[in-house]
């Protein structure tokens, strides 16, 4: 029996890669210190893997920005906008591909970005041209194998399978499927096997995701062609097809028959499969046991996970199961270990806890306690892994019958609006008097160096409160200012006081814990540090009115109360694994209206409540999705129907393909709802457009994941294009996302030229409207 790892956070345990990244594109540190910073840190990943006891350790799974990024550039999908910058280094070419370039008189924009899965996480998205050619660019793959073996670990490489890489892509020509170019694709993949091979690889691990999901003929014929021609070149190569976040389902039979020597398969997210799996599995193919949660932050239940492995072993042997965590460990913090302060995260949640090292220790117990290895230290840990989850499961600390009690009085009438949205549009607008064309912000602006010291000086009391809320004081109206010497419609606060849009709130209710380190990526250098949703959540008082009333009384114009919603602080949250999500989700949702209901009795006249989270959350399983919908917009309406007439509600979705959910984008009843779509032309509104979608919409026009600073007539353009499908009343005119992660100079450009593409608009009306 072996232990296997399908990969490892690359952000370092102290977010070592995000500082080293953002310095270089400062110009503070050379390629040389990025490029050692990384190997640091791989080396640093592979010796921990190496003491724990895993016996598959993965090499290529670190990342300067993103795996599937790494693999275009590998296979030369590179769109043709980056052929001037060939001549760049290739790291530096690498990044233009995901954050845009603009400079030395060039502006070329950035790939599209979208969710990998149903995670957190976000992918670059592969671009696709007719009869596209590929061939083998970069040797990362190779190098990085190189590079363990000399520090004397043998890896087991990880690449994403063919079909799967295609699938992750878009086609960007009309008239073509993108599987067609398969055969275009594969020379270039053996190339890198082949010099895997050649270094001495003896095993790879091909992600093979989308065997989780429903695949048509083709696809599916492709994935046996591709795994063919692999198998066929590399025979002497021990393959290993990894598939993850949901069962094979109607896939399992092709699974099983691809000839590779393993199969892995996450048992947590669907330990249901594993009965079909043993009965179709060949009797050569070794069985990968993905039982050790790598979505999630709680401890594995060894007693049953030992069942599920004594099932498996009856059936096949000891000697053809292996034991890994359920996906790459990515998606999870670090360590643990580095969790010290008791204030934010008490002994006792912590104790029910694991993250990355702790799940490799895991996979490697379950192992010795399966083969009755070591078993005097084994027994021990297994006994305390038992006593661990009784008493989570009868802590006090986690169930509040208050809470129960009003979630089971909840009645329809609680999420809906008192009327429907053609008798609250002219309400609204007599309330609000805003111009045709509309502008705002998504809701935070940059957090400055100086932002962030001053919350660590708070945390560490060197300052006191009074000091603080001074010195946020001082940032929002500066930031007030600016609004409304740049001219637009509907101001925000800037949400300096805030750390996370999910964080914040987490810290504010009940049922929430927090870590110090507990980082995990969401794309590039952006890392997120989730909160750990452990009871039943309430809210013990108001959370945002004071900076919003504050705000507001800067200003005449409207400033906007910003809030995040129920699913999405969900989704952004490791939550716990012992009631339902929906239920979970209600008790946020509930939250959440209280606060709604305090911002309006304050006077603020538009509350902005973000669901960026909600289509991430999609069952990846179609045949699951009512059943989501059905509770997620039922808490969003929960969380926003509690207002008047009068009052305006928006909310925010992020890297969202709508077409087919956007029946219940329309139930979600929001006024307005802001969505990226700067990145793909537009493209996203063509499902807004052809449902007829009834309420106001603000496509983004400002790309707020690229440092360039996109031009005035380049925002009218976008929004002409938006105007082709959406009547101009329903358009407002604001960026793509929150503006945290920007620097103030490029931020300052960008919506001075929004507001002035905006006028630009409103002149072209402005006949219309005085007649």
């Amino acid at each position: 029996m072996r232990t296997n790892n399908l990969g490892y956070p690359r952000i370092g345990g102290n977010r070592e890669l995000k500082k080293a990244c953002e310095n270089y594109w400062a110009a503070k540190i050379s390629l040389d210190e990025l490029i050692e910073q990384g190997k640091a840190i791989r080396l640093h990943n592979w010796q921990l893997q190496q003491e724990a006891g895993i016996d598959l350790i993965p090499s290529n799974d670190f990342s300067f920005y993103d795996q599937v990024l790494d693999l275009s550039l590998a296979l030369g999908a590179i769109p043709p906008r980056y052929d001037e910058l060939r001549s760049e280094p290739l790291t530096d070419l690498y990044f233009a591909m995901a954050r845009g370039y603009q400079k030395d008189g060039k502006d070329i924009t950035a790939m599209e970005m979208t969710k990998w899965f149903d995670t957190n996480y976000h992918y670059i998205v592969p671009e696709f041209y007719n009869n596209q050619e590929f061939s083998y660019q970069s040797n990362k793959a190779v190098s990085e194998f190189i590079e363990a073996k000399n520090a004397g670990i043998l890896t087991k490489p990880v690449l994403i399978a063919p079909v799967s890489y295609l699938l992750l892509g878009k086609e960007k020509e009309e008239g073509f499927n993108r599987i067609s170019l398969l055969n275009n694709l594969l020379p270039a993949y053996l190339k890198i096997i082949e010099a895997l091979v050649q270094e001495g690889a003896q095993w790879l691990q091909l992600d093979e995701p989308f065997l989780a999901l429903e695949l048509t003929e083709t696809e599916k014929e492709a994935i046996l062609i591709s795994h063919d021609a692999i198998r066929s070149a590399f025979p002497q190569l021990n393959i290993m097809v990894a598939t993850y976040f949901e069962g094979l389902n109607n896939n399992t039979q092709l699974a099983c028959s691809l000839g590779t020597n393993a199969l892995h398969i996450d048992l947590v997210r669907a330990p249901q499969q594993l009965e079909d799996v043993l009965q179709h599995l060949p009797g050569t193919t070794l069985l990968s046991l993905g039982l050790v949660d790598g979505r999630n932050v709680w401890i594995n239940d060894y007693t049953q996970s030992l069942q599920t492995i004594y099932k498996a072993v009856k059936k096949l042997g000891k000697e053809r199961i292996i034991i890994s965590p359920s996906c790459s460990l990515l998606h999870v913090p670090c360590d643990l270990d580095s969790e010290t302060n008791e204030t934010s995260l008490t002994a006792e949640v912590k104790q029910w806890m694991a993250f990355a090292k702790q799940k490799l220790n895991e996979t490697v117990l379950l192992k010795q306690l399966a083969n009755s290895e070591n078993m005097t230290i084994a027994a021990k840990k297994l006994q305390q892994n038992i006593d661990a989850i009784a008493s989570r499961n009868t802590s006090a600390l986690i169930h509040n019958e208050l809470v129960k009690e009003r979630i089971a009085n909840i009645t329809e009438a609680d999420g809906r609006r008192n009327s429907n949205f053609a008798i609250r549009k002219p309400l609204q607008n007599a309330a609000l008097n805003l111009p045709l064309f509309p502008t705002t912000t998504i809701g935070s602006f940059p957090q400055t160096p100086e932002v962030r010291s001053w919350r660590a000086k708070l945390k560490k009391e060197q300052l006191t409160k009074t000091q603080y809320d001074t010195l946020i004081k001082k940032e929002t109206e500066e930031t007030i200012r600016f609004q409304e010497e740049v001219g637009l419609d509907v101001l925000v606060h800037g949400e300096f006081e805030r750390n996370d849009m999910v964080e914040y709130f987490g810290e504010r209710l009940s049922g929430f814990a927090f870590t110090q380190n507990g980082w995990v990526q969401s794309y590039g250098s952006r890392c997120v540090k989730p909160p750990v949703i452990y009871g039943d959540i309430s809210r013990p008082e108001p959370m945002t009115v004071y900076w919003t009333q504050y705000a507001q009384s800067l200003t005449q114009k409207t400033v906007k109360g910003m809030l995040t919603g129920p699913v999405t602080i969900l989704q952004w949250s490791f939550v716990r694994n012992d009631q339902s999500r929906s239920i979970t989700c209600t008790q946020i949702a509930l939250a959440i209206r209280d606060e709604v209901a305090d911002l309006e009795n304050a006077g603020i006249k538009i509350i902005q409540i973000d669901e960026p989270a909600l289509r991430e959350g999609l069952p990846l399983l179609k045949q699951h999705w009512p059943q989501y919908l059905h509770w997620a917009i039922k808490a969003f309406r929960i969380s926003a129907s509690v207002v008047q007439d009068a009052t305006q509600i928006h909310t925010h979705m992020c890297y969202s393909e709508f077409n087919d959910i956007i029946e219940d984008i329309a139930d979600m009843d929001a006024d307005v709802i802001t969505i990226e779509c700067s990145r793909s032309q537009m493209e996203l509104l063509d499902a807004f457009a052809h449902f007829n979608y009834p309420n106001d919409i603000g496509p983004g026009v400002y790309d707020i994941h690229s440092p360039r600073v996109p031009s005035e007539e380049e925002m009218v353009q976008l929004m002409k294009k938006a105007e082709r499908v959406i009547p101009a009343e329903q358009l407002w005119v604001n960026p793509d996302c929150g503006l945290k992660t920007r620097h103030w100079d490029e931020t300052k450009k960008a919506l001075a030229a929004m507001v002035n593409a905006a006028k630009q608009l409103q002149l072209a009306y402005e006949p219309e409207i005085k007649q």
